[in-house]
């Protein structure tokens, strides 16, 4: 099937992400019926073996964009919650120190608690930034206010269309556009950014200071 460079964006029934699956898989699931409805211009044409008869190579049109029908691919309750880990805050930030604002690696930066843990600051979205090691030590078990620095950004709740924005390094235009239509203004997807952690196969659009 040679190299394919993207996946396959996989949405339940009702338009709700689900997972990146390769193409072999969403193959499977157009054989099997289970592909509902697609979206998206672009098109992955897979090539299966040839016809006795007919002497004619099989194809198949991958669609970007497909809706799978069946019970593991319904997205229930609070399935807009995303789980909260090291990764995905440094992601969701930029890899960008909360408190002096310069890029980072992941092996560089520590997850931040705004408000201490021993000062009773919870481990959720809304209170852990990423923060290189250096202003990490200077700001030890204190506040930002107490120890002068300014939070450089407002921490805050991804949801379920932006988790998969930062999850995956190679999203077609199309894919890129139908999950921002889900992602929040506040997020900083919105706001302009060329660093390493852009996605490589779409630009996140830029929005004016």
């Amino acid at each position: 099937m040679g190299t394919l460079m993207h996946d396959v964006l996989a949405l339940d029934i009702a338009g709700m992400p689900v997972r990146w699956i390769d193409h072999e898989a969403a193959a499977g699931y157009y054989a099997s019926g289970k592909v509902r409805w697609e979206l998206g211009e672009a098109r992955t044409v897979l090539h299966g073996g040839f016809s006795r008869l007919q002497g004619r190579q099989s194809t198949l049109e991958i669609a970007a964009i497909i809706a799978i029908d069946g019970p593991r691919w319904k997205v229930r309750g609070n399935g807009d919650r995303v789980a909260l880990t090291r990764t995905m805050v440094f992601a969701r930030d930029r890899h960008v120190c909360a408190y002096c604002g310069g890029r980072f690696s992941a092996a560089s930066l520590e997850m931040e608690h705004v408000t201490p843990s021993s000062r009773g600051g919870a481990t959720i979205w809304q209170n852990v930034v990423a923060a290189c090691r250096a202003c990490n030590q200077r700001k030890g078990n204190r506040t930002p206010e107490a120890a002068g620095m300014r939070l450089l950004y407002v921490p805050y709740v991804p949801n379920r269309h932006e988790a998969f924005i930062l999850a995956n390094r190679r999203i077609l235009s199309d894919q890129m556009a139908f999950l921002l239509a889900g992602v929040p203004r506040h997020s900083r997807l919105w706001q302009s950014d060329d660093g390493p952690d852009a996605p490589e196969s779409a630009s996140v659009p830029s929005r004016g200071r």
